[in-house]
């Protein structure tokens, strides 16, 4: 039976059907296939722009994931540029060099956006209402799906549901056949062998390296917190289960959960601990997804490290059973 420290907080953040006000005017598909580096001044963190834009989707190609592609400047893009940057023998100090872009327009083909035709499979659920804020009202639901096409959509391309209704004004991404415009991002080549894993505890990432000790991936991730620490030293993983039925044991004593007895919520992307479970070897840690990918890197969780639902896809891709997990304090 698998046991899984998660993050205490469960509530979703409800997104509005209209695009965020952060949302820059005329951001589109052509907009940001045209854009250039962002030159001077970057912009705000929650400044929207198509060249931060089709910089988080050359970055997710590359596998410097900036977690969820949002088209603002926030901690996680950054932290994948700074990661780039270095391991291109380059560096990242608030600026995007020419040097950075051109190695990142290298690094992979094709345009940022490009049009997608919705299939039967996109829209045909069944979706929830709502993810319930309490674990136990979930213990009772036949699954934990999404809550709509336009949150699979997003999530199916790394994208934040604002994003995705920026870049598709007016579409309720509900019928099979309509052509929308997303980030180009499902076809980045396989997931290279994964011979060791480091867990920056300080900085919140997760970074893989190959047999020669490479870098091949670098994610943001959320760490557990003081009161429940992730762990320190190195594990290996055990096991990797897809939709994986998450139990909650009452010795974890989460804060707001108040059963006293065993629990099991049902699979599906939006289950506590997402869409993947690499489970370690100390009982109760392991790596996996998040039912809140705009969250990663910017809570805590209960000792587990949590990516993106895509970001631990990737990584379970790339590790096998005995694959070291090494834990570092690291500085920030």
């Amino acid at each position: 039976m698998f046991r899984y420290f998660l993050v205490a907080r469960f509530a979703v953040v409800l997104l509005l059907v209209s695009a965020a006000p952060t949302m820059a005017a005329g951001l589109d598909a052509a907009a940001i296939n045209d854009a250039a580096a962002p030159t001077g001044k970057l912009p705000g963190r929650h400044q929207a722009s198509a060249s931060i834009a089709k910089l988080e989707i050359l970055l997710d190609r590359a596998h410097f994931s900036p977690g969820e592609i949002d088209g603002q400047l926030g901690e996680n893009a950054q932290k994948a540029l700074t990661a780039f940057a270095g391991a291109n023998g380059l560096s990242f100090d608030k600026a995007v060099t020419p040097d950075i872009w051109s190695k990142l327009a290298a690094a992979s083909e094709g345009p940022a956006v490009v049009n997608y035709t919705i299939v039967d499979a996109d829209v045909k659920g069944p979706f929830l209402k709502q993810v319930p804020a309490k674990m136990e009202s979930m213990k009772d639901l036949p699954a934990l799906n999404y809550t709509s096409s336009r949150e699979a959509l997003a999530e199916k391309f790394h994208m934040s549901e604002a994003l995705l209704q920026a870049l598709n004004p007016g579409q309720k991404f509900d019928k099979a056949g309509d052509s929308i415009a997303v980030a180009n991002v499902l076809d980045t080549g396989a997931s290279a062998p994964v011979a060791r894993v480091e867990v920056d505890k300080a900085r919140q990432t997760l970074s893989t390296f190959d047999a020669a000790g490479k870098l091949t991936a670098f994610y943001p991730a959320t760490v557990g917190s003081t009161e429940k620490p992730t762990p320190s030293g190195t594990l290996k993983v055990t096991a990797i289960n897809k939709n994986p039925t998450y139990r909650y044991n009452p010795k974890y004593k989460f804060k707001g959960v108040k059963s006293k007895k065993p629990f099991t919520i049902k699979p599906g992307p939006n289950n506590p601990v997402g869409s993947i479970w690499i489970n370690l070897s100390a009982e109760g840690y392991g790596i996996h997804g998040t039912l809140n990918p705009g969250k990663v890197s910017k809570a805590a969780s209960h000792g587990c490290v949590r990516l993106t639902n895509w970001d631990a896809q990737h990584v379970a891709a790339g590790v096998a059973k005995g694959t070291p997990v090494t834990f570092v304090d690291g500085t920030r």
